[in-house]
């Protein structure tokens, strides 16, 4: 098919429609009827000869096909969209603008509830929206305008530009009464006093899984999982422990109680946490302000 037969708005409904995971929701956020939602996605199916969505109890479920071109379309309509407001000056007040941030799981946490106040506070009509990107191709999707900023700690994501937030450091987390700080003080710990400890690990962390590596501690792993916010849990119930940031393991101890840091002279123990956005878009004047307003939020953390 040729682009020329595509209607922009019907990318604008498939957009809508793959970001929120149903056709109604997606109607109503465009300003149009269930009805003309409905036959807009026909038009396209049959545009591009797939369902693109699938019924589900809960709403609709993206084809592969979907998948993959969603990548494109959110992408295109992001440069597009800062094209056409590359002049205008950015009012926080008045601005309906989205802004579509990677962060994975604990930095929604670490970083999202301080945001959103700011925001509630000087940008009422500002919203964000998380977008997990695997970080091979964090470089890439802030080039194309699928997000507008990463946060983390993000080694090798290429050449963006950066603002530092905060410094950070991995330490291990484990239950407060945990038999290994009856036979060592939580300050006394060496490396190898570690080989006494079993480990849970969470995947998207590459840099635990080479400390443990560096430490020869692969063999006392035994849980791999996915998601930081799984730990807490893990580490009251088990006596197994966590290599995990020394920022948010504080957190824990301070909303929970109930857990114990030991921090051991780690290799590779020390990073920093940073702001990351493409120079393609570093003079869009929303993305200037959300990003003189990120390092405000976190200028007295420690950089």
């Amino acid at each position: 098919m040729n682009i020329k037969d595509i209607d922009l708005n019907l990318l604008r409904l498939f957009e809508a429609v793959h970001r929120s995971g149903n056709v109604s929701r997606a109607a109503e956020s465009l300003g149009i009827s269930q009805p003309a939602a409905s036959q807009g996605l026909a038009r396209l199916r049959g545009m591009l000869r797939d369902p693109l969505f699938v019924r589900t109890g809960a709403g609709v479920r993206p084809t592969p096909r979907a998948d993959r071109l969603a990548q494109s379309v959110v992408g295109a309509m992001a440069v597009l969209e800062q094209a056409l407001n590359e002049s205008v000056e950015f009012s926080s007040r008045e601005s309906r603008r989205v802004f579509r941030i990677h962060m994975s799981d604990i930095g929604e946490g670490r970083f999202l509830p301080d945001i959103l106040v700011a925001l509630r506070e000087r940008a009422p009509g500002v919203r964000i929206e998380t977008r997990p990107v695997l970080q091979n191709a964090i470089s890439d999707a802030l080039d194309s305008g699928l997000i507008d900023f990463a946060f983390g700690f993000l080694p090798g994501v290429g050449s963006t530009r950066r603002d530092d937030l905060l410094r950070d450091r991995y330490i291990i987390l484990m239950r407060e009464d945990h038999p290994f700080l009856a036979r060592h003080g939580p300050d006394s710990v060496s490396q190898d006093d570690l080989h006494a400890l079993e480990f849970v690990m969470v995947r998207t962390h590459a840099n635990i899984q080479r400390i443990l590596q560096l430490l020869a501690l692969e063999d006392r792993l035994r849980l791999t999982t996915e998601h930081f916010l799984a730990l807490p849990d893990i580490v009251r119930a088990t006596d197994l422990c966590a290599v995990m940031p020394r920022n948010i393991a504080r957190n824990f101890l301070a909303v929970r109680g109930g857990y114990a840091i030991i921090e051991p002279d780690f290799p590779l123990r020390d990073f920093v946490v940073s702001l990351h956005w493409s120079k393609r878009f570093q003079d869009d004047p929303g993305n200037r302000w959300f990003r003189d307003l990120t390092l405000e939020l976190f200028a007295e953390r420690g950089i």
